[in-house]
C-alpha cells in the first residue's frame, strides 16, 4: 500500500504540473516532460532527506514507485496527448485504526492519511478510448483497486491484540464503475476545469471485492 500511495503521489504532481504547463502554451511533450521532472525531483529530494532520518531511512523502493508513477503520466501523454488510465483514490473508516490510533490514527484526518485498511488506491479507464464507434459513455469507467485488510504494522502482515486476538494482513482486489469527469458532456470552460479536480478520487458505487480467494458484492463501497 505504501508504494501504492507514492506511484499515485508521484503521478498527480506530474499531471498536475503538466497540465498547468500545457494551459500556459507549452506543446505536449514539453510540458510532459517539465511535470515529469518536477515530479520526480520533488519526491526525490524527500527521499534524501527521509535518509537522515533515524525513524524512516532512505528507500529504492519508494524511489522506484516514484519514477514509476510520474513515467506512468508520461508515457501517455507521449502516446495519446492524454490520460486514458486515470489513478484516483478513496478512503473509509475502519475499527482497525483503534488498535493503534497512534500509527494508524487518532481523528478521521489522521485516519484517511495513515490507516492502509481503509484507503483504496484505483486505476480507470473507459473502453471507448479502445474501441471504433463503441456506444459505451464516454464518461463512465472501469475501475480496479488495491487496498488492505486486518494491516496494523507496516512491516508484519500478522498482529495481536492486548485481549490475543489475531490479526492477519490481507490483500484486497477490487472491481467497480466509475466516473471520468473530464468527459462529461459540459459546455461551460469554468465548469469542466471545476469538475476536473474530481477525478483525484473515485466516486462510491457498487463493488465486487476479492479478499483470500473469496469474493464479495458490496452495494456501495469508497
Amino acid at each position: 500500500m505504501d508504494k501504492a500511495g507514492h506511484f499515485y503521489t508521484a503521478n498527480k504532481i506530474a499531471l498536475l504540473t503538466g497540465n498547468a504547463f500545457r494551459w500556459s502554451g507549452m506543446n505536449v511533450k514539453t510540458a510532459a516532460l517539465l511535470g515529469t521532472g518536477i515530479s520526480l525531483g520533488y519526491q526525490t529530494t524527500l527521499e534524501f532527506l527521509d535518509a537522515y532520518s533515524a525513524e524512516w531511512g532512505f528507500s529504492w523502493s519508494d524511489v522506484a514507485a516514484n519514477t514509476l508513477g510520474s513515467g506512468f503520466y508520461l508515457g501517455q501523454e507521449l502516446l495519446w496527448q492524454e490520460q486514458r488510465f486515470l489513478l484516483k483514490f478513496s478512503a473509509h473508516p475502519t475499527e482497525f485504526a483503534a488498535l493503534r490510533p497512534s500509527v494508524l490514527g487518532s481523528s478521521f484526518a489522521e485516519r484517511l492519511l495513515k490507516d492502509y485498511n481503509g484507503q483504496t488506491y484505483w486505476l480507470s479507464f473507459n473502453p471507448a478510448q479502445f474501441i471504433h464507434n463503441s456506444k459505451f459513455p464516454a464518461w463512465l469507467c472501469l475501475s480496479f483497486g488495491y487496498s488492505a485488510h486486518a494491516k496494523i504494522v507496516g512491516d508484519q502482515d500478522f498482529y495481536t491484540d492486548i485481549v490475543g486476538k489475531n490479526y492477519i494482513a490481507q490483500r484486497e482486489f477490487l472491481l467497480s464503475l466509475d466516473i471520468d469527469f473530464s468527459r462529461l458532456p459540459v459546455k461551460r470552460p469554468w465548469l469542466k476545469t471545476v469538475l476536473r479536480q474530481l477525478n483525484y478520487v473515485k466516486i462510491p458505487f457498487p463493488a465486487l471485492l476479492l479478499r483470500n480467494g473469496q469474493l464479495t458484492a458490496l452495494p456501495v463501497y469508497f
